[in-house]
């Protein structure tokens, strides 16, 4: 049996303290399902997050530990940071209190922007880690897994300042990436927020900056991405953000993990949010969801005719454009609309719009709402993910399990976790197209309502395999986490 490891994780967002997207999902989610894994971790994995300033700190928690950290903003060149430790529902939260590094509006920035030294701010988050880490030497830290660009500093500092470090030095790091499109570029001008310099060791002598994410790639033990599909995907040009050359050099040492699902907070037969909950093995529930959402967005409820939701960024990369542009000709067949999001206000407004000019059949919710965002998952008749491209995504899990099928573009973890019902038949968990095009997507909506039209075992049978397929995060995806660590700790034994 492998020996349990002490793990921790760096990042930047956490559920439900610091949450933009799914990158703090599967922060929270994965922490809390390594401990169901036997033999996996000696003790609760301990989460490095930077209490941002809307991040409350519960009243037991305490003053916290001050750490000093090198900072080469300071007077000094060091810092004094403090860590909140709070026990989290599994893990160990460790929150990274320095004021003038996250006492501010917004993780990132100000909207639509990004801070002029985040470089430096998470560079400190990963200090004070790495730091706290190496004063606990009586209990020494085997992994570090560092998720998105945001963390990757840790790796560049371990191999720059901790290579000899008895603690640091000797642990693991993996890399998670979430997101390949954010690459944490640092200019040569702000290199020094990081303490780093062309020709220091880690810094080619003759580079005009770093880019954090590939620096992480390059650097640690193993790296993943969040499905098989997207680890092939990023590996071309196409989708690889112009970091595919490394993916590939870095051969099986990058590899795709499905994201989970956190199957106690999804759940129909326990949400609190539904009209009424149902199961897999009895449905009566689902019928009074779809009419309580429908009423709630003026629709008629009495009517039959597919309802189609779709949550989430209004952006294209999400494929938004793809229904704007094709509903019209859903309308026209009679489909009904809701969509649910908030971002690109071309977009926006297109779905006013459509809202304004045929609001018994179009609903536009231009916020996010947990609630509501529930009961569209579970009031719904399909389901829509047109992403142009998507490392796993998160709704169609959600939507498979509420029995609400989905139709989706057949990219990266898409393809990898719905089943197409029209290329395998009586095989399948919901629709997928192939071509980004309004037309790809309106035909396949077109075909799923046939099916639902017919009814039947076709239908029922389709339903009852979405709601089967297990996505748990405890069965399936913790336990090739636990792997890649082991793995990762013996490459970084063999290094040393």
């Amino acid at each position: 049996m492998p020996t349990p490891l002490r793990v921790a994780f760096i990042a930047a967002e956490c559920e439900p303290w610091a949450k933009t997207g799914g990158l703090g999902d599967v922060v929270d989610a994965l922490a809390r399902a390594l401990a169901a894994v036997p033999g996996a971790t000696d003790g609760p994995v301990d989460v490095f997050l930077p209490r941002y300033r809307s991040v409350p700190v519960p009243a037991g928690a305490g003053a916290g530990r001050p750490v000093r950290v090198p900072d080469p903003h300071a007077v000094g060149g060091a810092s004094d940071v403090t860590i909140v430790d709070v026990e989290a529902n599994g893990y160990r939260l460790r929150l990274v209190d320095h004021a003038a590094a996250f006492d501010r509006d917004g993780f990132y920035g100000p909207p639509g922007g990004d801070y002029a030294d985040n470089a430096w701010r998470f560079g400190l988050l990963c200090r004070a880690a790495l730091e706290a880490l190496r004063l606990e030497a009586d209990r020494p830290v085997d992994l570090i897994h560092l998720h998105d660009w945001h963390a990757c500093p840790a790796s560049l500092f371990r191999d720059r300042w901790y290579a000899d470090d008895p603690v640091i030095g000797r642990a693991a790091m993996t890399l998670t990436i979430h997101n390949l499109a954010y690459h944490g570029w640092t200019p040569l001008a702000a290199l020094p927020q990081l303490g780093l310099a062309p020709g220091d060791g880690v810094v080619a002598e003759d580079a005009v900056g770093i880019d954090l994410l590939w620096a992480g790639i390059e650097r640690v033990e193993l790296a993943n991405t969040v499905s098989p599909g997207y680890a092939r995907e990023s590996r071309t040009p196409e989708l690889g953000f112009g970091l595919d050359g490394t993916l590939r050099t870095k051969g099986d040492r990058y590899l795709g993990i499905l994201n989970g699902l956190d199957t106690t907070v999804w759940d129909p037969a326990t949400d609190a949010d539904l009209a009424a909950t149902y199961s897999a093995s009895d449905l009566r529930g689902k019928a009074a969801c779809r009419a309580d959402l429908l009423e709630r967005i003026g629709f008629d409820p009495t009517d039959e005719a597919a309802v189609l939701g779709m949550i989430g960024r209004l952006d294209p990369q999400k494929g938004f454009d793809l229904l704007a542009d094709a509903a019209l000709r859903l309308l026209a067949g009679g489909a009904r609309l809701v969509v649910q999001g908030a971002g690109d206000p071309a977009l926006a407004a297109s779905f006013r719009a459509l809202a304004a000019q045929r609001p018994d059949r179009v609903a536009l919710i231009e916020r996010f709402d947990r609630a509501m965002a529930r009961r569209i998952y579970a009031g719904a008749d399909f389901f829509l993910m047109p992403s142009r491209f998507e490392p796993c995504g998160q709704g169609q899990m959600i939507s498979l399990r509420y029995g609400t099928p989905p139709i989706v573009r057949r990219t990266g973890g898409l393809a990898d976790t719905v089943t197409d019902e029209r290329r395998w038949p009586r095989e399948g968990t919901g629709f997928a197209f192939d071509e980004a095009t309004p037309e790809a997507l309106a035909t396949a909506c077109e075909e799923a309502i046939d099916v639902r039209s017919a009814g039947g075992p076709v239908w029922d049978g389709l339903v009852a395999r979405g709601m089967a397929v297990d996505f748990d995060w405890r069965t399936g995806s913790a336990p090739r986490y636990a792997e890649m660590y082991e793995r990762a700790v013996a490459v970084r034994r063999l290094r040393r």
